[in-house]
């Protein structure tokens, strides 16, 4: 069936619809405080401010055209019909205030068992929580003004297609949908492949082109708030229940189930990332417990409908274990990811989508068997195919965004706001205002 569906929402679902959404957008801010913890003091504020403008930019985007690309009537399963839900048309048909008499009942347009406004709304939230990832990749460089059109520019031309590849599938939007979703049948419950990969990604590309920070990698680069941190890092793990188990889109087994799975997989992560920091660095950090939190959730995220208890011990153990060793990676290649998007969301995105056809099982909701649970490699494949291409395609499109703009109003601050920081050349403010607490205690005295 095609939607609007005209009818009577389920209030339980509905419940829990907005409450995952508005779940969702408090991973923004988490993430936000997770990023502004781990740049220099000089550039907390604009790390924050560029996930922050996230939320206000793809926002107005999204109503105005945005979910129609991702939801709208499925076009060659690449696209929605852009204009089939411009500016939101049709969204909020129906009456909403129910009557005394129940033939006149409140009926609004459905999507599944909730109404399609709350569909929308949660749908926003991952289009936000995706832009705002690949700043990490870009911290303490990028000119604000060139974020803002980068993110716009990408969120349309990238983020907003692959999500209708992925999320986009026959039964709800139209008689067919996206291709990975409707015909590939990759199984990608919760955005691993439309939200972490694709970001990873481009975070990766949009460093590269930006280039180095200066002196890095011989200047140590350190946190300058670990706290904040480790904040930030807590919210991402809180939020995230409304990114997994809002993904069932009611309040159900499945939200339950997935809940459980994304519990363990992150947990076990956070572990298996310090046992790597202990073995190999004597020390177990708690900057290493907030990215290995991280890491877990990034992994199980496409696979928490897919696998049991065990399977997503495994999921957390490897993505906690290979994202602790390709952080390191960037020092390799020598391509300046500050805060490293790419070795927890590019790379921990490709664990939790490819691990499905391995230790997904049939008494999981999603009801598939991988490898060694007695299917067979087709499954894998699917996995495979449906990873490398939302990869290949961030990759090709962000270049050539990022090169558009470097060629044209410039994408890198100059050398005198990088050496100044840019929450003052960029923003005209500080975080910490030290002259308002300095001189000693007698020239206070004096003062008083």
């Amino acid at each position: 069936m095609a939607f609007p569906v005209i009818g009577d929402p389920n209030t339980g679902d509905t419940a829990w619809m907005l409450a995952s959404a508005a779940l969702v957008l408090l991973m923004t801010p988490g993430l936000a405080f997770f990023y502004g913890g781990m740049v220099r003091g000089k550039n907390v504020l604009n790390m924050i401010m560029m996930s922050i403008s996230a939320m206000g930019l793809i926002t107005i985007l999204w109503c105005l055209y945005g979910f129609s690309v991702a939801f709208g009537e499925d076009k060659a399963h690449l696209i929605g019909d852009p204009l089939q839900y411009f500016g939101l048309k049709g969204v909020f048909g129906g009456q909403y205030l129910a009557t005394t008499d129940p033939a006149t009942a409140a009926a609004v347009p459905l999507f599944g068992t909730i109404p399609l406004s709350v569909f929308v709304a949660f749908q926003l939230m991952f289009a936000i929580i995706t832009v705002a990832l690949i700043s990490g990749a870009v911290a303490d460089r990028m000119k604000f003004g060139a974020w803002l059109v980068f993110a716009g520019i990408w969120a349309t031309v990238v983020y907003f297609p692959v999500a209708h590849w992925v999320f986009a599938f026959s039964g709800y939007t139209a008689e067919n949908g996206g291709w990975i979703a409707n015909n590939l049948k990759a199984i990608d419950f919760a955005g691993g492949t439309a939200v972490h990969i694709n970001a990873g990604a481009a975070g990766l590309v949009l460093a590269i082109i930006l280039g180095k920070r200066k002196g890095w990698p011989k200047t140590p680069f350190r946190p300058h708030n670990l706290p904040f941190v480790m904040l930030g890092a807590g919210l991402l793990w809180f939020g995230w229940y409304g990114f997994n188990a809002g993904s069932a889109l009611a309040a159900n087994g499945v939200a339950g189930a997935t809940f459980l799975t994304t519990t363990i997989a992150t947990a076990a992560a956070m572990l298996a990332w310090l046992a790597v920091e202990k073995i190999r660095d004597g020390h177990a950090t708690s900057l290493g417990a907030a990215s290995g939190i991280v890491a877990g959730l990034v992994a199980i995220t496409p696979a928490c409908s897919s696998v049991n208890i065990i399977g997503a011990l495994a999921i957390g153990i490897v993505s906690g274990v290979l994202c602790a060793l390709a952080v390191g990676l960037k020092f390799r290649f020598g391509f300046d990811d500050s805060l490293d998007v790419v070795g927890v969301h590019l790379v921990g995105g490709l664990v939790g989508t490819l691990m499905i056809g391995l230790v997904a099982t049939d008494e999981a909701p999603a009801a598939v068997k991988g490898l060694f649970y007695g299917g067979d490699i087709e499954q894998l494949k699917l996995q495979a195919i449906g990873a490398f291409a939302v990869l290949g395609y961030s990759l090709i499109a962000t270049a050539i965004i990022a090169f558009a703009i470097k060629f044209t109003i410039g994408l890198r601050a100059s050398d005198e706001s990088e050496s100044a920081g840019l929450d003052e050349s960029e923003h005209a403010e500080t975080a910490y205002d030290f002259a308002a607490v300095g001189g000693t205690a007698r020239s206070l005295v004096k003062e008083a």
